[in-house]
């Protein structure tokens, strides 16, 4: 056998999934002459025994490709292996079927048909009832007081094919080599995240003087019961550091501050500490762990943002000049991502010390970790060494396999997937950038295939730097629709604060919102956003939805079908009932009006056999958004307008 996958750069990197996750196994598998082959993807466990043992089905005849999907269910380091054999039934049964119907050697292969199930049924792993049914097929076939097409029936029953199919009959078995998987908790693939800044939370304006008085971590924990309501996982805070003074941003990322500026939090480090110290204006550890409580008690987990920069200010400068680089003019280098300019951010350089660099930012993980932080977001981390990445990953996996690292990395597509080979569980991706029905339908696509073996996609329509131009232009009606889109199109999305108010005024000239919060205190009217726009409620929907559907928490179970508009995506995710948590199948279908400003009409052409409707003329198509129910058949027509209706999130409910 060849071309055995998923794997990663021939088995050097382990694919991963997460427990409960359904994977495609595939090879492509042949051997010499005509007889049956077949082939059996197994999965091993972590305590090194055989799993499941999945019979594999031939996807591309004529091409010899099999595949199976296989499911593990426990955290770990897993291992897969394809197993293929000849299929000494396969082969009598369609011989004998050619040769009896043709009355050519028919008493030798009803015999040999015989033969065939009385070896079969020496297997140990056959049950009694097995044998009860091929028992009863050998009778049948040895049987000349009937037909020989009677006693040829009995051979190959529905009943005989269905215990082959359990405990098959295999001769010349070759495995392939074992492949790494690892498994990490559903939290690494499914979850939705709601990104804030704390300081923002509670933060006012002193009535007598009129300066800003910031928000603190007391404060912040006041807004979790609104997140947990709209149905959120994961609490993401921005960086809770110490904030240098020197360069320090002024609103809208200017050179000059005024006083009561708070200055960007990416700009970590005072004489008060760095990335292991709080803000003082936030508050201290145990508000920390008083936040982190309340979120735990609502069902959140909490993600806290990981800048591997230092601010002018930040103790690394004085203590560790060497971790910095120094220009030909003595002074260090700030940070530049043309044409933007961070002169209040110093970039790490590991070329100089590369383990004293590692151990200080392992002891900063370990700090955050201790205080109860699971998951965080790492800022740019396409801008420091993948041997460091791999490194510290695996040693903080070794130690804490739940914790989850997010790779903001919107870069190039080699980085992006290299960052998630070595370790990163999930990944920012290009979706912000889809926006045609063409340009959704492919990259969907991609994410779900072969790219799912390393890289998690986590979806987000808007972040605290990015604000395209779509957002812009499209108002409340592009919010909407981008939430569906990254509610259903991935297992992981998320949002940034604001987005219930569909913030969509940009900075002039830049892609990012105008008066941005990194550079201000930005407190919102939360009960405003209730009334306001309605995406409140659709984010809140959005998230029951896909907590009630376990199709919309796999990835790699997308299919896109075509549509006659070309402003009208569709696709479904479809989960067997064998795969299910729930034991039932589950299917859903998303249609979405992609246009923000004009009513779409469309004909949907469903593949039926994709939504495992074979042989059904319609369907009840019940939208989970909106409660109605339709009789669909492989051709409905939908009618969705931006500002009412831009969506249906159908499930599937066979007549």
């Amino acid at each position: 056998m060849i071309e055995v996958g998923p794997i990663v750069e021939g088995g050097r990197w382990p694919t991963k999934a997460v427990a409960g996750e359904v994977i495609p196994v595939r090879a492509t598998v042949f051997r010499e002459g005509h007889d049956a082959v077949a082939a059996t993807a197994v999965l091993v466990g972590p305590d090194g025994t055989d799993h499941s043992h999945a019979r594999m089905v031939d996807v591309s005849p004529g091409n010899d490709r099999y595949e199976a999907w296989v499911q593990p269910d426990a955290v770990g380091n897993w291992t897969f292996r394809v197993e293929g054999w000849s299929d000494p039934y396969g082969t009598w049964s369609h011989d004998a079927v050619l040769k009896v119907h043709a009355d050519v050697d028919t008493e030798l292969m009803l015999a040999e048909g015989a033969l065939v199930l009385e070896r079969a049924a020496t297997d140990p792993a056959m049950t009694a009832a097995h044998r009860q049914v091929l028992g009863d097929a050998v009778l049948g076939l040895r049987d000349d007081s009937r037909p020989p097409v009677a006693r040829l029936a009995a051979g190959i029953s529905p009943e005989v094919r269905g215990v082959l199919a359990e405990v098959p009959l295999r001769d010349s078995v070759s495995s392939s080599a074992a492949y790494p998987l690892t498994v990490h908790r559903p939290r690494a693939l499914y979850g939705s995240w709601y990104e804030f800044f704390p300081r923002s939370e509670g933060a006012h304006q002193d009535p007598t003087t009129g300066e800003w008085i910031s928000g603190t971590l007391r404060t912040a924990a006041d807004r979790l019961p609104g997140i947990a309501e709209m149905g959120f996982d994961v609490v993401y805070l921005t960086p809770i550091h110490p904030i240098g003074t020197t360069n320090r941003k002024g609103r809208n990322n200017t050179l000059g501050t005024e006083p009561g500026d708070p200055g960007s939090p990416y700009g970590i480090g005072a004489a008060d500490g760095g990335h292991d110290a709080i803000h003082a204006d936030l508050g201290t550890f145990d508000d920390f762990d008083a936040f982190v409580a309340r979120a735990r008690a609502l069902g959140l987990e909490v993600a806290l943002d990981v800048a591997l920069q230092a601010s002018p200010d930040h103790p690394w400068v004085t203590e560790h000049p060497e971790w910095f680089t120094t220009r030909a003019d003595g002074t260090i280098a700030y940070a530049e991502n043309p044409p933007k300019k961070y002169q209040d951010i110093y970039p790490l350089n590991f070329d100089n010390d590369p383990d004293g660099i590692y151990t200080a930012i392992r002891d900063v993980l370990g700090v955050w970790i201790d205080h109860g932080v699971t998951l965080f977001r790492v800022d740019n981390p396409h801008t420091k060494p993948l041997p460091f990445w791999e490194r510290i990953l695996a040693d903080v996996a070794a130690e804490h396999p739940d914790v989850i690292f997010l790779s903001e990395a919107f870069t190039r597509p080699a980085m992006m997937r290299t960052l998630a080979t070595v370790g990163f569980h999930q990944s920012y991706t290009y979706f912000t950038w889809r926006h045609t029905k063409d340009e959704l339908a492919e990259y969907f696509t991609e994410v779900a295939g072969d790219s799912a073996a390393v890289m998690r996609p986590s979806f987000w329509p808007t972040t605290h730097d990015i604000l395209t131009p779509y957002m812009q232009q499209g108002g409340a009606a592009a919010f909407a629709i981008r939430a569906v889109l990254a509610a259903t199109g991935s297992p992981t999305w998320g949002i940034y604060s604001g987005y219930e108010l569909a913030e969509h005024v940009a900075r002039p000239g830049a892609e990012e919102q105008i008066d941005n919060e990194k550079y201000e205190y930005k407190p919102r009217d939360w009960e405003r956003a209730r009334e306001q726009y309605g995406l409140t409620a659709l984010l809140t929907a959005l998230n029951r939805i896909r907590r009630n559907h376990p199709a919309l928490q796999q990835l790699r179970n997308l299919t896109i079908h075509p549509t006659s508009d070309d402003a009208t995506l569709c696709y479904s995710k479809r989960v067997r009932a064998e795969h299910s948590p729930t034991g039932r199948e589950d299917v859903v279908i998303v249609v979405v009006n992609l246009d923000p400003f004009t009513t779409r009409d469309s004909l949907l052409h469903l593949d039926l056999a994709a939504l495992g409707l074979d042989g059904h003329d319609a369907f009840a198509a019940h939208d989970e958004l909106s409660g109605e129910t339709y009789s669909w058949g492989a051709n409905p027509f939908v009618r969705l307008d931006p500002w009412g209706r831009p969506a249906h999130l159908i499930h599937v409910r066979p007549a």
